[in-house]
């Protein structure tokens, strides 16, 4: 399989998933690299009128995730652990992540993960575990 039809297939996989149909985020995905963004909404904020953490976390994980999985083409990765550094609230407009591979041994890849508002400022950053799972690729889990 070309890796371009992987990516397609793992971005198509994204979108299918229900939880993307409440936060409706972009993805695109390359080789070892991601790109993830959503447009910060109000129903997204915690009680002091910014996006709620768990937002970034999302925006992270997957993105990290992502380019982890562009790297395996026959099963799912899992994330085994996430560090996340949240440095600043956002209230509006787009907020962008970009997950890149940093390591990668036979059972065990590494990923960072960076969180940006429209205008480049950092927000959050993370780091991740990833291993390979037993969940094959299939149009099951949406990888059509």
């Amino acid at each position: 399989m070309a890796n371009e039809e992987h990516f397609r297939k793992l971005e198509r996989m994204y979108v299918g998933a229900p939880i993307n149909e409440y936060f409706a985020p972009r993805l695109t995905v390359g080789e070892g690299v991601s790109e993830l963004s959503m447009t910060a909404r109000r129903d997204f904020f915690h009680a002091a009128h910014a996006v709620h953490g768990s937002v970034y976390f999302k925006a992270l994980d997957d993105a990290a995730w992502f380019s982890v999985n562009s790297l395996v083409e026959d099963v799912c990765v899992l994330t085994a652990s996430f560090n996340l550094h949240l440095l600043k609230p956002v209230s509006e407009g787009t907020i962008t992540a970009r997950g890149r591979v940093v390591h990668q041994t036979l059972r065990l890849f590494l990923a960072e993960a960076e969180l940006v508002d429209a205008r480049g400022r950092q927000l959050a950053r993370g780091s991740g575990s990833f291993m390979r799972s037993q969940i094959k690729l299939t149009p099951d889990v949406g990888y059509v």
